[in-house]
């Protein structure tokens, strides 16, 4: 599918050229700094140089002082106390930072993960239920409770109080809790709203280290939790964040906790250096893999485990619910395609509506987003779950999903997400109406541009640029996420030096050595799924390449490779 390059301005010339003269670094590096609002010295330091005093008093965020006195009275009392989070990785390690760090000062505590198919995300009526039933007094809900007005109201008439740690936008009213931490309430000034849910919990259990007098450092202990939780749920790695990732990745690089170093394990990435993106693709799908097809309670179990052989069992258990969870996303993916293939109608709509009530509900977000890339379209997949057509929508950018699906409201049992991301249910009879509603919506306003698929590009550079000392400074700009996406270069107009090929199993990337016109410069790469372009590789003409700069290690060498993300032939003989 063609691609558009989007190249971005440059930052301002007498703000790059500062910082290139007091950096002694080239005007390339520090124009990327200059478009991520790094300016100044003192800016640039705190940026290469993250530190832990650069965190912001936990106390500074609204009811951080109510919560601990709860907390504080809680174990006082020897209150039972339950620690409650979502299956997915923001939940489960939310709740697993939670509860390790407070069963160091209190025994009379459990965790609670709910079912992913009876009670679904946030605060659950029977998981209130269960706590009463326990005789439970205080919940600390994990990534989760700010909009659960009626159920906190339900827990209160049974005397259950909750301290509230969530990162999700409230809605006009706030729940009766003991405590709401958010940093996106309208009445916090906490100077960070970015924070994922596990980095909310990190900020309650570094305010119970600071109210009694416990070193800072026993809370650090879990932030290999908070920058796989970080890195998860996509959150801006900026502030906070930058600092909590920067230091979680280099716990997770030397002394990750036992569960996490066997999760490493089991993905085969032990010996090797973990980055931001390693938990995107190996780590997180692997925790999320319990909830989506056993219980989210297992990846806790895993996470909080001392035990260095249970770790190893329940590893290989997550690892194969991945695999099971790989299986389901391949063949639903594939009879999605298939279904759209053989269907003129389909293929020619601006959006994507698919039921089939046979679907794995715990992996139609997954083929939502395959399917968004593969036709970059709107798109929302249902299956049925108790008797309703229940699904998950992604969009494309710049097209405002969770409008699309507001405009079909009347339609729905409940709806909730954002611009990009959304979950919905629907009575099944509703389901063609929706379609025709849906597409009638995206078709209006949706624009020629959102239906391309867009490259955000950083600056055009040549490949004689790329050197030792570049990509060396190149590599300090991490951890890359949203915020500071790892940064995207064009080169233009290089050749193939006669060595590309086909490689993979299938032959279906590409190995290039390219050659610059203008310098002869020589730099190699790879291109994933990229091997049907050979042939236009071949011409003899040049052409432009788009790619991001990683460094490849093999046989304990390590050598600079473009990564590539698309070509353009845009020159003729």
């Amino acid at each position: 599918m063609e691609k558009t390059w989007n190249i971005k301005e440059s930052g301002d010339e007498d703000k790059v050229e500062h910082l290139s003269s007091v950096l002694n670094i080239d005007r390339f590096l520090s124009n990327l700094l200059v478009q991520r609002g790094v300016e100044t010295f003192d800016e640039a330091k705190a940026f290469f140089r993250p530190d832990y005093e650069h965190l912001h008093d936990p106390f500074l965020m609204k009811d951080m002082d109510r919560a601990i006195d709860r907390l504080d009275r809680a174990i006082e009392n020897n209150e039972k106390v339950f620690i409650y989070g979502d299956y997915d990785v923001d939940g489960t390690t939310s709740v697993s930072l939670v509860y390790s760090f407070l069963s160091e000062y209190f025994d009379n505590l459990q965790f609670y993960i709910p079912n992913r198919y009876e009670e679904g995300y946030g605060i659950s009526y029977k998981g209130i239920d269960y706590f009463a039933e326990e005789k439970c007094s205080l919940v600390v809900a994990l990534d989760c409770g700010i909009k659960a007005v009626e159920k906190i109201e339900y827990a209160k008439e049974k005397g259950i109080d909750f301290i509230i740690c969530d990162h999700h936008t409230p809605g006009d009213k706030l729940p009766d809790a003991a405590a709401c931490l958010d940093p996106k309430r309208k009445d916090c000034n906490y100077p960070d709203e970015n924070l994922s849910g596990c980095g909310v919990g990190f900020k309650f259990i570094q305010a119970y280290c600071k109210r009694h007098k416990i070193d800072y450092h026993k809370a650090y202990e879990y932030l290999d939790l908070v920058a796989v939780s970080i890195a998860s749920d996509i959150v801006p790695i900026i502030g906070e964040n930058r600092v909590l990732a920067y230091y979680g990745l280099q716990k997770l690089n030397t002394n990750p906790s036992i569960g996490l170093k066997h999760i490493i394990k089991v993905a085969g990435m032990q010996g090797r250096e973990i980055t931001i993106s390693d938990i995107v693709f190996k780590i997180g799908p692997r925790i999320n893999a319990a909830g989506r097809i056993d219980s989210g309670g297992d990846a806790v179990n895993l996470l909080i485990t001392e035990d260095e052989g249970l770790a190893n069992s329940m590893s290989i258990d997550i690892d194969k619910c991945n695999d099971t969870r790989k299986g389901f996303d391949r063949d639903i993916t594939q009879q999605a395609l298939e279904l759209i293939a053989s269907n003129k109608e389909l293929q020619s709509r601006k959006s994507t509506v698919l039921y089939e009530p046979e679907w794995h509900k715990g992996v139609i977000g997954i083929v939502a987003s395959r399917l968004t890339e593969y036709y970059y379209r709107p798109t929302v997949i249902l299956t049925e779950s108790k008797g309703f057509a229940t699904g998950s929508a992604r969009s494309v950018e710049g097209f405002d999903l969770y409008k699309a699906i507001d405009h079909c409201s009347d339609l729905l049992e409940n709806f909730g997400g954002h611009m990009y991301a959304a979950g919905l249910t629907l009575k099944i009879d509703n389901i063609d109406e929706f379609k025709r509603r849906f597409e009638e919506y995206v078709e209006a306003n949706i624009t020629p541009d959102q239906l391309i698929p867009q490259i955000e590009v950083d600056e055009e550079i040549g490949l004689k640029d790329i050197n030792d000392k570049f990509f060396r400074i190149l590599k300090q700009f991490r951890p890359f996420g949203p915020g500071n996406l790892k940064p995207v270069f064009v080169t233009k107009r290089v050749f193939d030096y006669g060595t590309s090929k086909k490689v993979g199993k299938d032959h279906d990337h590409l190995k290039v050595e390219l050659i610059e016109e203008k310098s002869g410069s020589i730099k190699q790469g790879i291109g994933f799924s990229m091997g049907n372009d050979l042939e236009k590789l071949q011409t003899g003409n040049p052409f432009d390449v788009c790619y991001t700069i990683e460094e490849n290690v093999y046989n304990g060498r390590s050598s600079i490779q473009m990564m590539l993300k698309d070509m353009k032939f845009p020159y003729k003989d």
